[in-house]
């Protein structure tokens, strides 16, 4: 009787055992460990260890995740990329979800970024390529060759706007799309309209980028593109400070601050002194968004030659079809400079 006591005892310890490492193998594979909502960010070639690290607040046990990960040899396979998690979903699932790489997709959203390096940065931020990388790829000799594009009309390929990507999305990776919606955005519309105006695609981002920098008023783009466009048909030169600036921070540096263009400014030996040079400057000045481009492709159509700042209307213009008009208007506009004190 003892000796089947004893075998009955042991049995009972075995499938109580066995009963218990069922139940937390179970566990650990099928029931709901995370407990918020959320996204994490998965780096390319990230180890199990990193990703833990990205994961930990969103579980109630991590040594569990981990033990079913290596068993689905999940380690070995880790995608990278922006996953949402759901709350009170098992490792098993949670496993199949970032295993399967059905990633959450960003808005990457850019505009009126100065340069392309400032560009790269601004893209930097929103996903996992980094900007020297990013900048490497839009300045690329070969590309730029491929495309008809220059170090300095590079710039001019991204049309600011919102975009979805994947977070992973690499630096080539990038560019290409961008090149893609740049393409996209000359619509047979666009590009007749910039024939009839006999201007090349550059040549309009560059001229709308003088728009962008002469006014910040959407409703009156149209109306400067118009008079740049009216002193290109007349072969006067578009005389814009904008480009005057933009000359003077290329002699002396970004960071060289210009509150007030000065007549002596105007004598700048550059090719985007567009007191001296007729036509449309080499290259954009900064970028511009779709209405400053839509504004030169599709301008109001008017009589005006001259302008300057409308000191009745702040923010906005005052135009002039005649010089006398205008010596007037820049008249008024100079004396209350000089009464804000507003010099170099």
């Amino acid at each position: 009787m003892n000796k089947k006591k004893l075998i009955l005892l042991i049995v009972s310890a075995l499938l109580l055992i066995g009963g218990f490492f069922t139940y937390n193998t179970y566990t650990k594979i099928y029931a709901p460990n995370t407990i918020k909502e959320g996204a994490i960010f998965i780096k390319t070639n990230s180890t199990l260890k990193e990703l833990e690290n990205e994961l930990k607040p969103f579980l109630k046990h991590v040594a569990s995740f981990t033990w079913v990960a290596n068993k689905k040899k999940y380690n070995k396979n880790i995608r990278a990329g922006k996953f949402k998690i759901p709350t009170g979903i098992s490792n098993n699932d949670l496993i199949n979800l970032l295993r399967s790489g059905k990633q959450t997709p960003i808005k990457l959203v850019f505009n009126n970024q100065h340069s392309i390096e400032k560009l790269a940065g601004r893209v930097a931020i929103q996903i996992e390529a980094d900007s020297i990388s990013i900048l490497n790829a839009m300045l690329d000799a070969s590309f730029l060759h491929m495309q008809k594009f220059s170090n300095k009309t590079a710039l001019g390929m991204y049309v600011p706007n919102s975009y979805e990507f994947f977070w992973n999305t690499s630096a080539t990776q990038f560019r290409d799309r961008m090149l893609k919606e740049y393409n996209r955005f000359w619509t047979t519309k666009r590009i007749n309209s910039a024939r009839a105006l006999k201007l090349t695609r550059t040549q309009v981002i560059s001229l709308a980028s003088i728009v962008q920098k002469e006014t910040a008023k959407v409703s009156e783009r149209p109306i400067v593109a118009g008079l740049y466009l009216n002193r290109i048909k007349r072969r006067i030169p578009l005389g814009a400070d904008p480009t005057i600036i933009y000359a003077l921070k290329e002699k002396y540096g970004q960071d060289y601050t210009v509150k007030r263009v000065l007549y002596k400014d105007l004598k700048i030996d550059s090719p985007y002194n567009t007191y001296i040079h007729k036509g449309v400057p080499p290259s954009l000045i900064a970028m511009p968004d779709i209405s400053s481009i839509d504004a030169v492709l599709f301008a109001t159509k008017h009589s005006y030659i001259f302008m300057c700042a409308n000191v009745d209307k702040p923010g906005y213009h005052a135009f002039a079809a005649t010089l006398k008009q205008h010596n007037r208007n820049a008249a008024k506009y100079h004396r209350w400079m000089n009464q804000q004190g507003i010099n170099r």
